[in-house]
């Protein structure tokens, strides 16, 4: 037979099993649309999704490292400036996050100060920590005001915790601020639960003592002081630490009683100088 006339015959033989192809489509989505979800179309349809899942995870899985691939491509197509471009861009906007939670922290912080001067009705110039002392004897701190901002010598200093010290020396721009926990620091406090009266004295180590309350009061650890307001320099009533430990001998006359300071130099980075009181905390 000729090849023109083979063809002839194919197409003429397809032209039939086109037409009986159509027909069964037009039946099947006939039936699909009338039978709901319960026919035998659709059940023969979810068995096939079945049998055919594990081929399209696995399809998915070998695709995967291609679409990765076509991302690569893509970014082979940006110029070095434009890469560089992201980057700084990116940089950029880390920096203003770290900045911002730096900002969130420090309005914390300040937020936390105003409280407490509210809280005993004080009168008080904020200021920042600008450097500790270096030596292991030298418990004292700079802040950044000074004479300029109406601070001088003796005024009384506190952080979020409670009291932490006392201006030693005043320049125009800076103070220098003796903390508690110096040797060279004594104030006077109350066992607030008690109202007993003792002194809390630093030592070389940097440990706090509250001195001479005698041996018929109760002091337990976790006990809370506070200023007394004796002697006019610091106001009635500022926490001050708790009580850590308790000992003494029969032979004492009075307890040796250890102090846990509220605020430590490490832990703080604004302060309040106490100018003045409006009224007294109890």
């Amino acid at each position: 037979m000729p090849l023109e006339q083979h063809k002839q015959v194919g197409k003429d033989r397809s032209l039939p099993v086109l037409v009986v192809c159509c027909l069964l489509s037009l039946v099947a989505i006939t039936v699909w649309v009338r039978e709901g979800d319960g026919g035998v179309l659709h059940k023969i349809r979810s068995g096939a999704s079945v049998l055919t899942a594990p081929l399209q995870t696995a399809g998915s899985f070998i695709a995967a490292p291609l679409r990765g691939m076509g991302s690569s491509f893509d970014n082979m197509s940006l110029s070095t400036d434009d890469i560089s471009a992201m980057r700084a861009e990116n940089e950029r906007l880390r920096s203003d996050n770290i900045r911002l939670q730096e900002y969130e922290l420090e309005n914390e912080k300040l937020s936390a100060l105003l409280d407490i001067s509210d809280a005993y009705h004080l009168q008080s110039v904020g200021a920042r920590v600008i450097s500790q002392g270096t030596d292991s004897w030298d418990r004292s701190i700079t802040i950044n005001k000074g004479t300029n901002d109406g601070l001088h010598a003796g005024l009384p200093v506190i952080s979020a915790n409670g009291l932490i010290g006392q201006i030693e020396a005043s320049g125009p721009t800076s103070s220098v601020v003796r903390l508690i926990a110096d040797e060279r620091s004594g104030l006077a406090v109350f066992i607030q639960s008690t109202r007993a009266e003792g002194i809390l004295e630093g030592s070389p180590d940097g440990t706090l003592y509250l001195r001479y309350i005698a041996m018929n009061v109760d002091v337990s650890p976790g006990e809370t002081l506070i200023t007394s307001g004796a002697g006019g320099v610091y106001p009635k009533g500022i926490p001050v630490g708790t009580v850590l430990s308790v000992d003494f001998k029969p032979s004492d006359v009075y307890k040796t009683i250890v102090v846990q300071q509220l605020s430590r130099a490490q832990s703080f980075e604004e302060v309040l100088v106490i100018t003045g009181s409006e009224g007294s905390a109890q």
